[in-house]
């Protein structure tokens, strides 16, 4: 895929939302987030990964990466599958 591939399909004004000031925005549509939302809400930090390099059968990264161009993760999250399966 090339840069000339991709399209800009959004149709906002981005220099009208640029011009705004806060008072402006309708934020009205936005839950306030209470003592209860922060009671409840949880600090995700992604882990460490580390960057292999490892040869695979071609069938299976095909398929992989027919999935979506999030299959890298998708690989990563059926290992860890597997991996905590056979936990010892």
């Amino acid at each position: 895929m090339s840069a000339s591939d991709l399209v800009n399909s959004s149709e906002t004004n981005w220099e009208q939302v640029d011009r705004m000031t806060d008072e402006e925005i309708d934020t009205s549509d936005i839950p306030v987030l209470d003592e209860a939302f922060f009671a409840n809400a949880r600090l995700r930090v992604p882990e460490g990964k580390v960057s292999v390099l490892m040869n695979v059968d071609a069938e299976v990264f095909e398929w992989f990466k027919s999935q979506g161009p999030e299959y890298q993760n998708l690989i990563n999250r059926a290992l860890r599958a597997f991996a905590e399966t056979h936990k010892a």
